[in-house]
């Protein structure tokens, strides 16, 4: 198989939009069709849980890409047919139909199917006003219900919750996060930066839930939910519930084809699938740990546009034949009202911390340490440290915990020594 072939790309998302134009861009000089399940062009994601609710971004205005572009680089981009299964010979060509029984051959396949909101099994899940977002049409239904409710209780409490709720308590609506764990963000964060997080939302007026679990959605009247009961008990008024407890990879068309899936599409550092020949990239794709840090490369998946971005730049390198394997810091940000977390980095749970109050109010930045490598940074409105770290990180740049607690010297001018590092 050439890069004369026909190349065929399920998912429009970030990935699917960044791997046709990579692979353009490196030469494919065969057919690419992109294939959408949604209605809508391509459009950027992030901005749903904040610009647009609040106004300030449109439909039109989220576009990955402009017509013209696709036109310009030879993809056909084809919206609204949901593939529903794959016919994968051995050597990785094969076809793909969808449900409206549309056919696609194709000599290569790439898998850019995304990740599914998760549902909660509780009595009342499905009454009107109890809702999830994950695409513009979840946005659109969320946005609109803003105008009307006058309490929202947000069950999760992630990146796309906190967000969520910063745009409904500035638009003066009384607001609830609830979170099961014992801090907000427990997944990706610190203690310390989660105590911060916390405390800039009570103070714009949220109230803030930890260690609590919902136990059903109260029916107010006509099948809309009217409150969320906990398990202890207590009910909270909500004319709107929003479901924030994280994403599930859509990878049953993989698993379906008979490609290895485990909390997502198994793929190697090359972004290629079990059976050598099917990329998987982006939400959907459980990859080695891409993080240029020491030790073993653990499986996971990263969803951000970081990932679905430099992910997808690397794997259409292997589609060109020559595959440079995926490396790259993580990336994350979240915008939660006048609060921007930004995180440079993979922690864990036990790795140290070094904390580095900022100058001004609300600027905090927690250094994560393995050992002796500095392997993350979660930065509270300090966008400078941030990218210092990012930098640092995928140079390999040394810099002591004694150092890094000497706030007199900016973190920038600290981080002025690189080493080598790698995976032992």
């Amino acid at each position: 198989m050439t890069a004369h072939g026909r190349l065929l790309i399920v998912g429009a998302g970030q990935a699917g939009v960044q791997t046709a134009s990579s692979a353009r861009d490196l030469g494919w000089r065969g057919p690419i069709t992109l294939l959408g399940a949604e209605p809508h062009s391509p459009y950027a994601r992030p901005p749903l849980s904040k610009a647009f609710l609040n106004g300030k971004a449109t439909a039109d205005s989220l576009a990955l890409r402009t017509p013209e572009f696709y036109a310009d680089h030879r993809i056909d981009l084809v919206r609204d047919e949901h593939v529903h299964s794959l016919d994968l010979a051995g050597d990785g060509t094969g076809s793909a139909v969808a449900a409206s029984g549309r056919r696609w051959a194709f000599d290569r396949l790439v898998l850019a199917t995304g990740a599914a909101p998760r549902r909660l099994p509780l009595e009342g899940a499905d009454l009107d006003g109890v809702v999830v977002l994950r695409d513009l049409n979840d946005a659109s239904v969320l946005a609109g219900r803003l105008h009307t409710a006058d309490s929202l209780v947000v069950v999760g409490g992630g990146f796309v919750g906190l967000e969520v709720a910063a745009a409904a308590a500035a638009a003066g609506i009384r607001t609830t996060v609830l979170e099961i764990a014992s801090s907000l963000m427990n997944r990706v964060v610190s203690p310390v930066t989660a105590e911060i997080v916390e405390k800039a939302h009570r103070a714009c007026g949220i109230r803030v839930m930890t260690g609590v679990r919902p136990a059903r959605f109260v029916d107010g009247a006509q099948g809309s939910v009217a409150a969320v009961e906990l398990d202890n008990g207590i009910r909270l008024p909500a004319s709107l519930v929003l479901i924030g407890v994280g994403a599930s990879p859509r990878d049953a068309l993989a698993a379906a084809a008979g490609l290895r899936c485990d909390n997502g599409i198994v793929v190697d550092d090359q972004s290629r699938a079990s059976d050598g020949h099917t990329l998987a990239v982006g939400d959907c794709a459980n990859l080695p740990d891409p993080s240029p840090t020491p030790g073993p490369a653990p499986r996971l998946r990263l969803e951000s546009v970081d990932n679905a971005v430099e992910q997808a730049r690397a794997a259409a390198t292997t589609l060109m034949g020559s595959p440079q394997p995926y490396r790259s810091v993580p990336c994350f940000w979240s915008d939660q009202g006048s609060l921007k977390l930004q995180i440079a980095g993979l922690a864990r749970p036990d790795d140290d911390i070094v904390v580095r109050a900022g100058k001004r109010p609300g600027q905090h930045t927690a250094l994560r340490y393995r050992g002796t490598h500095l392997v993350s940074a979660e930065c509270v409105n300090s966008p400078i440290d941030f990218l210092s770290v990012r930098r640092a990180i995928a140079a390999g740049t040394s810099l002591s915990r004694e150092a890094a607690a000497d706030t007199q010297v900016p973190l920038k001018k600290h981080l002025s020594a690189p080493v080598t590092t790698g995976r032992g």
